[in-house]
């Protein structure tokens, strides 16, 4: 049973005891919940952080409800409505901004604004009273749930009579349809139905839309207050890429991402028209053939929604009970999103606006909390930049012509001149890098080399399509879904080269899509002819080929941004396939001002979020949110002081001075040093040691002079060496041997005492990995991973902070990602309350002041600098003899 923490006036939930940093962290949160302002916290891991922001959050809404209910009653008992209409606006927005102006008009009779006011005041008290009888059926219908579990199986034994049934039915259709012998028209009338049905009118497609829309608004309620909770820990997005929530076998059989949405949305559609075809009693036999999903039961997943609001259920449960209950859990679980009070969702889902839409999230006046929030600059940059390669140009063009020469007299007039616009955007772009789009791309030489960056209307210029509606032409790729035409589809059997591809899917799906294979085989081999898979590559699995029409639309989406916000970086290399066009992303803050100026209260937080000054100035500053709205929060560690010893060593053992810049870190001298550090490490450490390097390229060029200079055989003595592998699935693999050859050494006491990591900073191991007790009893950090100051991206984007922010934060950009990443590197050891570990920053510079103010406090605080190597080496010996033998 959960403790009551009591922080002041504030009652805190909490599993056990807490700790006083987290009693701090939990009490400052509610502070910023209560006042509507944007936290940004940094709390160390391994000090119960997420635990804490959950407790925390969950007690704000549980008095915030307390409150909004008793306020609500007083108003019901007096028949009087409450102010702002109980619409609370979020503390931050002005009145302009949270309530209508009910002030009357200049000239305006007293009595008109007397009665107006009175019927606003009896609408909303009519409103309110229906609220109230919903939430209680609501709740109501939840206990019976619970205390009826005989309705539970009921149900189920009906949905399983209804399943026999349907099969039956269909078995029967099956018999007749091959009894029959029209299989060439039902391939016909299959191609037709692919290629027409996403290429309705306008006024068509707002007739089945509005028809989808209908039916939604049925089942959706006002949405509760809530807490919207997203991370990305390397784990949680393991867990949302790998789940799919979709439960029709038959629709997972597409095993691409794209066909399973496409043929979801097609079997929805299927059924409003089948609907419609039923009122009209118009039904032809084209239509028949088509199928509406099962599973998109409207009874069921309302039984599904209330089985999701009853209990926390994670994904896995969540399609279990899906394929019990016959519902969808992706649109049952969306449904129960407006009386949630508390939902789990990844980074992407947030932060990415057509997606929240699809979601149906609702920020408006909702508390978001961001957590593992280090990279969340970067993560929004990502989600919004785009890039193209020549040879998608060139396979998009081959695909869209071809097939608009097909359907040229199915399609439609404003189709057509769609399709053309797009045809000649891509024929624009392949000009632009200098190739032509009649010509194979691999074949393609290009005359003039480079990389160039420009302006979003240098580039439109340039490309001569300045005079094309970019708007309009996104808008009609989202509602025409064209680019789905050609979605990521897995190959069975062989593969033809061309601008397309022969599709052979599996089961009954491959029989009804026979017509539209044909036409894709029948497509012409070669201009677009797609590169050979990599190497690398599983030959055992069927490869997958992506859809270069969907880069093409994220592409022509991000032209569509502001011409301060973004750049355009033309590459070209050599031929045209390896050239391409990329969108950059310059201000980040474009695509968050939404979700922060819609929700009511912010939290941003990580274990590492130091140097803070980046998430004020790039997310919030540009955004336009004030310095008072926003609140810095950091605590310490729940370690003892004397748990940890970081070192700042200036010099090595043979009074090399230790400075690894760019121009000096390649001599022998150097990269020696490093070895002879890391030999006396491994004399005093037990366990294990991770050694960071600034690049992979850099941590292979040391090894290989340590193995022609003998050094990696004297260090292989007392401990067993791994390095960082190349390839994601073998990062598993490395670290499951790393941890078994530090257990079996704690275990043997032999002259091998355990094992040294080589890593590198920004790496597979330096994010999301746990290094806690013997597995990193030591951390070490060789030099300062700056960033390349060349780089095109990286100069734009600091000539953007300056022009854009005050006192010129672009000259700080280079050393806060400096510091990002080694605080993130160095933060992979001490988990717990009774961990301990030394780290050693091995570079001089770490030792200025403003170095130093950027890394987490509980590390600063008792950072301890040293001038030479000897001091240190005795520092570090106490630290381990001590903490490895208590006694």
């Amino acid at each position: 049973m959960a403790d009551q923490i009591q922080e002041g006036s504030i009652h805190f939930p909490f599993p056990y005891t807490p700790y006083s940093i987290q009693k701090d962290f939990m009490a400052e949160l509610y502070r910023v919940l209560e006042a509507g302002k944007i936290g940004i916290f940094e709390s160390p891991t391994g000090t119960g952080k997420s635990l804490s922001l959950i407790c925390g959050a969950l007690s704000w809404l549980r008095d915030f409800e307390k409150k909004k209910r008793q306020e609500e009653a007083r108003f019901l008992d007096r028949g009087i409505a409450p102010p702002n209409h109980l619409e609370e606006p979020p503390p931050h927005m002005s009145t302009s901004q949270g309530a209508p102006d009910t002030s009357k008009p200049t000239g305006e009779p007293d009595w008109i604004a007397q009665f107006v006011q009175k019927k606003e005041e009896k609408d909303m008290i009519d409103k309110l009273r229906d609220e109230q009888i919903r939430k209680k059926k609501r709740e109501e219908r939840l206990q019976q749930i619970r205390h009826n579990a005989h309705l539970k199986y009921a149900a189920k034994r009906m949905r399983q009579e209804e399943e026999e049934m349907e099969h039956l039915l269909h078995l029967s259709k099956e018999m007749l349809a091959a009894a029959g012998s029209g299989q060439p028209e039902e391939e016909l009338g299959r191609e037709e139905e692919l290629v027409l049905a996403e290429y309705e009118s306008d006024e068509e497609k707002k007739t089945v839309s509005g028809a989808l829309e209908e039916d939604d608004e049925d089942l959706e309620e006002e949405h509760v207050t809530k807490i919207y909770y997203c991370s990305r820990t390397h784990s949680q997005l393991i867990q949302f890429v790998h789940e799919n929530l979709c439960v029709n076998e038959e629709v997972k059989r597409l095993g691409s991402v794209h066909l399973i949405n496409d043929r979801c949305l097609e079997m929805q559609k299927n059924k409003h028209e089948k609907k419609n075809k039923e009122e009209e009693k118009a039904k032809k036999r084209k239509t028949e053939t088509r199928t509406s999903c099962p599973f998109y039961n409207y009874e069921q997943m309302q039984f599904l929604r209330d089985e999701v609001l009853m209990e926390v259920k994670d994904i896995e449960q969540l399609v279990a009970l899906g394929k019990e209950a016959q519902a969808c859990p992706y649109y049952g679980s969306r449904f129960a999103i407006p009386s949630a009070q508390l939902v789990v969702l990844p980074y992407q889902m947030l932060l990415h606006a057509a997606t929240r839409h699809a979601a149906g999230i609702k920020l408006e006046g909702q508390v978001v909390i961001i957590d593992e929030a280090h990279n969340l600059i970067d993560s929004i940059t990502s989600i919004h930049s785009a890039e193209v390669s020549g040879s998608q140009l060139c396979q998009a063009h081959s695909q869209l012509s071809q097939y608009m020469e097909r359907y040229r007299k199915l399609l439609k007039a404003k189709n057509l001149m769609y399709i053309k616009q797009i045809l000649y955007l891509l024929e624009k772009f392949v000009t632009v890098l200098g190739g032509n789009v009649k010509q194979n791309p691999n074949t393609q030489n290009l005359f003039q080399t480079g990389t160039e960056l420009k302006t979003i209307n240098d580039f439109l210029f340039q490309s001569q399509i300045d005079n094309i509606n970019l708007f309009k032409v996104q808008r009609y790729f989202e509602k025409s879904m064209v680019s789905r035409k050609f979605a990521p589809i897995q190959l069975f059997g062989f593969t033809k080269e061309y601008g397309g591809v022969s599709i052979l899917p599996p089961s009954k799906e491959r029989s009804k899509l026979a017509g539209f294979q044909h036409f894709l085989q029948s497509l012409k081999p070669g201009t677009g002819a797609a590169p050979s898979s990599p190497s690398g590559e599983d030959e055992s699995r069927p490869p997958w080929l992506g859809s270069p029409l969907m880069q093409i639309e994220s592409f022509l989406a991000a032209l569509t941004t502001a011409n301060q916000d973004g750049r355009i970086i033309v590459s070209r290399q050599g031929s045209l396939s390896q050239s391409s066009l990329r969108f950059l992303l310059l201000n980040p803050s474009v695509h968050f001002a939404q979700v922060v100026k819609e929700c009511r209260a912010m939290i941003i937080a990580g274990g590492t979020m130091q140097p803070m000054a980046d998430f004020r100035e790039q997310l919030l500053e540009c955004a336009g949110i004030g310095t008072e709205r926003v609140v810095e929060f950091s605590c310490g560690h729940v370690i003892p002081p004397d748990n940890i010893l970081p070192i700042v060593l200036c010099s090595g053992p043979s009074n090399q001075q230790l400075e690894f810049i760019y121009q000096k870190r390649e001599l022998p001298q150097m990269m020696d040093e490093i070895g002879r550090i890391l030999c006396n490490l491994c004399n005093v450490v037990p366990g294990g040691v991770v050694c960071f390097f600034p690049s992979y390229e850099y941590l292979y060029k040391v090894q290989a002079h340590w193995e022609q200079s003998g050094l990696l055989t004297r260090l292989a003595v007392k401990k067993k060496i791994f390095q960082e592998p190349n390839r994601a699935n073998q990062v598993e693999q490395v670290l499951t041997e790393y941890s078994r050859c530090i257990k079996r050494c704690s275990q043997v006491k032999g002259v091998m005492t355990g094992a040294l990591l080589l890593s590198v900073v920004g790496g597979k191991m330096s994010e999301g990995i746990n290094f806690s007790d013997d597995l990193g009893r030591c951390v070490v950090m060789v030099g300062m991973p700056y960033p390349n100051i060349r780089s095109l991206e990286l100069q734009e984007k600091m000539a953007y902070l300056d022009q854009t922010l005050p006192n010129s934060p672009g000259k700080s950009l280079i050393e806060n990602l400096c510091m990002k990443a080694v605080n993130q590197s160095i933060g992979r050891a001490i988990r717990h309350q009774q961990d301990f570990a030394s780290i050693l920053l091995l570079d001089q510079r770490y030792s200025r002041p403003s170095i130093l103010a950027k890394l987490p406090s509980w590390i600063r605080d008792q950072v301890e600098i040293k001038a030479t190597f000897g001091p240190a080496f005795a520092a570090l010996r106490k630290f381990h003899r001590e903490k490895s033998d208590p006694s």
